[in-house]
């Protein structure tokens, strides 16, 4: 009977070869290795090739550049315009980051409860998410356009002075913050509605039955298993925003001057239009830095509160 169990338990449980875990594991990393040339071919070496162009004075279109030291990184930090960049950079990234969750969580709890028409709305909040930046861009543009803008011919229908918003760099700015926050609070509004259907009712019957307000469940059961949410959300928005360039070129182009230039938009002007390469290739570097470390920092914070939560 003992050598019949025995029989009967090796055939159920059969031994593993020793090496099969690696043999299993050293296989899956074929499955990397398309995910890894892409990311080599069109990150890592162009990331590195503009690196090493940073330390040359290359027009972008001759044969010959000319090795220059660390003069493009001076010149870069004494330029005035450099300052500008960062400065609305850092307002498109993090001014449509705070935008897009606010609004997006307001539609989520907004349409997690029981109204009508909610997948209509949840369609109309999520449709300009699928058009193009720049198309998006244009639409705005016939509507804050000075002559012939929409806005400006009811303004002037009531009898009012017509306004040059896209004109005025203190303006201007704040126009593209509000446009790339209408095109993409959709996606945050998804992820959000996600999380919220994720979390058991079971926690707020408990609230009810303990006399928490609204509020007070909002606060200690909603914010907390939304971390999650809040972490993705906050990830692709700050990184979606530092690197905003259709809508800008769409709307302003950059100007007036360099008032609303982006560091992506400044860096196509200095190669495409000053053919500066070099330069637009220092540029770049600090941008990819700014998004590499707002993006970690709060990828690290929102982790934490992840695991606080």
């Amino acid at each position: 009977m003992s050598e019949l169990a025995g029989k009967v338990s090796n055939t159920v449980n059969p031994k593993k070869p020793k090496n099969y875990k690696v043999e299993k594991h050293s296989s899956l990393w074929w499955m990397y290795l398309p995910a890894l040339l892409f990311v080599t071919t069109f990150i890592v070496y162009p990331f590195i090739n503009g690196f090493r162009i940073s330390f040359t004075d290359w027009n972008g279109f001759s044969q010959e550049s000319n090795f220059i030291g660390l003069d493009q990184y001076r010149r870069m930090f004494s330029d005035p315009t450099t300052w500008t960049v960062v400065r609305n950079t850092l307002l498109y990234g993090i001014g449509s980051t705070i935008l897009q969750n606010v609004i997006g969580l307001g539609y989520a709890l907004l349409l997690n409860s029981k109204i009508k028409m909610r997948t209509l709305t949840r369609t109309v909040v999520y449709l300009p998410v699928i058009i193009s930046p720049l198309i998006m861009g244009y639409i705005f543009y016939l509507i804050f356009a000075f002559q012939n803008g929409a806005l400006n011919d009811a303004i002037t229908f009531f009898g009012f002075n017509p306004i040059n918003a896209l004109g005025n760099p203190s303006v201007n700015p704040l126009i593209i913050v509000l446009v790339n926050t209408y095109q993409f609070v959709g996606i945050a509004m998804i992820i959000y509605l996600a999380g919220l259907q994720s979390i058991s009712k079971d926690y707020y019957e408990a609230a009810d039955i303990d006399g928490a307000s609204a509020f007070q469940q909002f606060k200690s059961i909603t914010l907390p298993l939304l971390a999650p949410s809040i972490t993705i959300n906050v990830v692709l928005n700050i990184i979606g925003g530092l690197k905003l360039f259709d809508v800008i070129i769409a709307l302003t182009g950059g100007g007036p001057g360099n008032a609303s230039q982006s560091s992506s938009t400044f860096m196509y002007s200095l190669y495409f239009s000053r053919q500066d390469a070099g330069y637009a290739a220092t540029q770049g570097i600090l941008v990819a830095f700014m998004i590499l470390i707002i993006s970690l920092l709060a990828l690290w914070y929102f982790k934490r509160k992840e695991i606080e939560a």
